[in-house]
C-alpha cells in the first residue's frame, strides 16, 4: 500500500472566544419528561429533547410499555402517555448504557401489573442496582436483580397488587435512586417518605410537578401523595449546562472573550461551576 503524503499543519491558539451558542437539551430533564409523559394521560410535545443516546434508549423503553413517541424533527417529540396503565412488552426492554433509564424505570414500572426484564450493554451490566431494588421491595414492589445485585432488573406485578408507601432515609446521595422511589410513590397506597443524606438534583421534583403531582418538600425530605394522575404538557428542554462547561473555560481563561449561552437550564443543584467561575474572576451575567 503506497505512503500517503505527508500534511503538515499549524495551529495557532485562539486569542478570545466570540459569540453565541444554542447547546443541546439537557439529558437529565430529557429522561424524567419522556417517563413521566408515558405514564401522563395525552400527549407532550417537547422541543430541544436530547438527541444523545441515553435517552434514545428511555424513549424506546416507553415505546415499548405502550406509549407512542413521535420524532417531527430535530431535537422535537411528541409522546402519547398511557394514562398511568402501561401495557406487557413483548421483549426486554434495552436500556443501553443508560443507568438513569434503568434504575428511573425500574421505579415507574414497579407498580404496574405487568412483568417485564430491564437490560443493558456491557458496561452498564457491570452497574449496582439494588440500592433501588431493595427500597423497591420495602414497598412491595415484585422486583429482582441479577448475580451480585448485578443488572438484568426483572419485575413482576406487585405482590399485593399495589405499591404500599413507606418512610425510606436514603443512605446515599443519589438522583436516580430518589427519582425511582418518587416514581413508584406516584403508585402507591398512602404518603410516602423520602430522605436523602445531602441535597441531590431535583429534577424530578419539579417535572412531577410540571405534569400535575403534588409534592412536599422540608429540607432534604419529600413526600409524595400515592395515586395521582398526571397530565400532558407542552415544554421547551433547557440547554445543558454541562455541555457549555467546557466553552465556559476556555472563554474564562482567554482574555476578551464574550460568549453568550441561550436558554441554559441554570438550575441552582447543577450550576456550581458558575460559582467557581465567579470565585476565579470571571465575569458571568
Amino acid at each position: 500500500m503506497p505512503l500517503q503524503k505527508e500534511e503538515k499543519r499549524t495551529l495557532k491558539p485562539a486569542k478570545s472566544v466570540q459569540g453565541s451558542l444554542q447547546l443541546p437539551g439537557d439529558k437529565s430533564i430529557s429522561h424524567r419528561y419522556a417517563m413521566l409523559a408515558a405514564f401522563a394521560e395525552g400527549k407532550s410535545k417537547f422541543t430541544n429533547f436530547s438527541d444523545g443516546a441515553d435517552c434514545a434508549s428511555t424513549l424506546r423503553c416507553v415505546e415499548a410499555v405502550g406509549a407512542t413517541v413521535e420524532r417531527l424533527s430535530e431535537g422535537v417529540v411528541n409522546i402519547t402517555g398511557t394514562a398511568g396503565k402501561f401495557q406487557q412488552p413483548t421483549t426486554s426492554l434495552d436500556c443501553g448504557n443508560s443507568g438513569s433509564t434503568m434504575r428511573m424505570m425500574a421505579g415507574l414500572l414497579s407498580g404496574q401489573n405487568i412483568s417485564c426484564e430491564l437490560i443493558g450493554d456491557e458496561s452498564l451490566s457491570r452497574r449496582p442496582m439494588l440500592r433501588v431494588v431493595d427500597p423497591l421491595r420495602l414497598m412491595g414492589a415484585d422486583i429482582s436483580a441479577g448475580n451480585k445485585g448485578l443488572p438484568p432488573v426483572k419485575l413482576m406485578p406487585p405482590k399485593n397488587g399495589r405499591l404500599r408507601a413507606i418512610e425510606f432515609v436514603s443512605p446515599v446521595a443519589s438522583a436516580q435512586v430518589k427519582s425511582a422511589l418518587l416514581f413508584a410513590g406516584l403508585q402507591a397506597v398512602g404518603t410516602g417518605k423520602y430522605s436523602e443524606p445531602a441535597m441531590t438534583r431535583d429534577h424530578s421534583e419539579l417535572a412531577l410537578r410540571a405534569f400535575g403531582a403534588h409534592l412536599k418538600k422540608d429540607r432534604n425530605q419529600i413526600s409524595i401523595e400515592g395515586g395521582q394522575k398526571l397530565s400532558a404538557i407542552e415544554g421547551n428542554i433547557p440547554g445543558d449546562i454541562s455541555s457549555a462547561a467546557f466553552f465556559m473555560c476556555a472563554a474564562a481563561m482567554l482574555p476578551g472573550s464574550s460568549l453568550i449561552f441561550d436558554a441554559v437550564g441554570m438550575n441552582p443543584s447543577r450550576a456550581a461551576l458558575l460559582d467557581v467561575l465567579s470565585g476565579m474572576g470571571a465575569k458571568i451575567q
